[in-house]
């Protein structure tokens, strides 16, 4: 057994313990208190930190990560267009994987254990095996006209099929059908009869848009006229994109609702009657302009909600600690209300919060016996920094570079500091991506570049 030893113990469903002891046995948690009740062990001293679930990342798209600010100062679809054709004529699947690679490695560095992740490449599946992290890849699938369905169904079936036996405990595989714009009605309800009848957990982007609204809602704006160029027939698909959603059978597999940040106070009954989840993805709304969600809203009818980055394309940055402080901040400001979240609620929102959005809080999110050894510690920046509440000060104080330790099933991914994997040659090769990325951006904007596609998906 192994004895780890913080100046604070943040067990998310408890108080926090001052001077506490997490006892480990193999891959679960055995006790969980004040040192003196401690079983024998093995010690291990963290000192002067804070010791913790490990994190949960309820939305990313970790195959990105070599995006990272390359698409600032653009609009809604400018932005879609240009990553999907900039990946397609770009990155190789080489590329795609290394930057899953080094976006785990950044994940884990900043305490993250959990990652639910959606990927066209697939990818994202051999890179969180490798990386020793646990999570879910939802496999994206994409349609936007009716004609397409049957074969973008079987496509789907054919990456899914290829990928289910090589599922573990810690890494499975899901589906997502990608958003209105990319998925036709005649998709989704085929998407949710397969989760239905083959058990697979969906993630669905959705409500993150003015310009998906206007699609959904009235058949009109960019979207639609990007569609009516390529000759499919546009006809008003709901009253809001979560009704539409509901209306084809989605909401009736319980998905994972990426954004929702167009929900009114129907479509939060809606998401809650269904017992649907968000992955509330608060600093990507933000840099994307798109809004703030109703996540007290939300919150208060008993919804399932754990906190996402996004892909760092829309983001810069994977810290699932700095997105509960967003999320409080802008729902403190959205309400005018201070405090509208309180510290405690936005750390459960990055641990057991994410967990049940997931599915997973059987095993992880808390600190508890009984439960999978996955632990997160950040310090405290040396002896004498006053700390007097330690779920506030990972919310509002630490950041996730912060992270001295991940542990996933009791196996360290991270120790002080340092995650196996991370080598320079792998920095060089995301690098080198990278570079061959802004070469095409100079090109595309010099005119030279190939014509973005009509229909984006990302």
């Amino acid at each position: 057994m192994i004895r780890y030893h913080a100046r604070w113990v943040v067990p998310v469903i408890a108080s926090p313990i001052r001077n506490g002891t997490v006892v480990t046995d193999g891959a679960t948690i055995v006790y969980v208190g004040e040192p003196a009740g401690a079983p024998p062990g093995q010690d291990i001293e963290l000192g002067d930190a804070i010791l913790c679930p490990g994190l949960v990342n309820a939305h990313c798209h970790l195959e990105l990560t070599v995006m990272r600010g390359f698409l600032e100062g653009l609009e809604f679809r400018d932005w879609i267009v240009r990553l999907t054709t900039a990946k397609r004529v770009v990155l190789s699947r080489d590329d795609l994987m290394d930057s899953a690679r080094i976006g785990l490695v950044e994940g884990i560095r900043a305490g993250i254990t959990t990652y639910a992740d959606t990927s066209d490449s697939g990818v994202v599946f051999d890179a969180m095996l490798e990386l020793g992290v646990r999570g879910i890849m939802y496999q994206e699938v994409f349609g936007p006209d009716p004609a397409q369905c049957d074969a973008s169904m079987e496509e789907l079936r054919r990456k899914v099929e290829a990928l289910r036996p090589r599922a573990t405990s810690l890494v499975r595989v899901g589906i997502s059908p990608h958003a209105p714009y990319t998925v036709s009605d005649e998709l989704f309800a085929a998407v949710a009869e397969y989760a239905r009848t083959h058990d697979v957990p969906v993630a669905v982007h959705i409500a993150e848009s003015a310009a998906e609204s206007d699609l959904v809602e009235r058949a009109a704006g960019i979207f639609a006229d990007g569609l009516a160029r390529r000759g499919i027939v546009l006809q008003r698909r709901g009253r809001s994109p979560i009704e539409m959603l509901d209306r084809n059978g989605l909401l009736d597999v319980r998905p994972l609702l990426i954004h929702a940040i167009r929900a009114d106070a129907r479509d939060v009954e809606l998401i809650a009657a269904r017992d649907a989840a968000v992955a509330h993805c608060p600093v990507s709304n933000a840099k994307l302009g798109h809004g703030i969600a109703p996540l007290c809203a939300m919150l208060a009818a008993g919804v399932r909600v754990g906190l996402g980055s996004d892909s760092v394309a829309s983001n810069d940055r994977m810290d699932i600690l700095g997105e509960a402080q967003a999320a409080t901040l802008l729902q403190s400001v959205a309400l005018q209300q201070p405090d509208a979240i309180e510290a405690r609620r936005a750390l459960e929102l990055a641990t057991i919060g994410g967990a049940r959005a997931l599915g997973l809080d059987s095993r992880i999110g808390s600190l508890e016996p009984g439960k999978a050894a996955d632990l997160a510690a950040f310090s405290l920046g040396g002896p004498g920094v006053p700390i007097q509440d330690p779920e506030t000060a990972l919310v509002h104080v630490i950041r996730g570079g912060d992270a001295t330790l991940a542990v996933v099933d009791g196996i360290p991914l991270m120790r002080d500091g340092r995650v196996a994997g991370a080598g320079a040659e792998l920095r060089a090769r995301v690098e080198a991506a990278a570079e061959r990325l802004r070469a095409w951006s100079v090109t595309v904007d010099a005119g030279g570049g190939p014509v973005p596609p009509e229909s984006p998906t990302r």
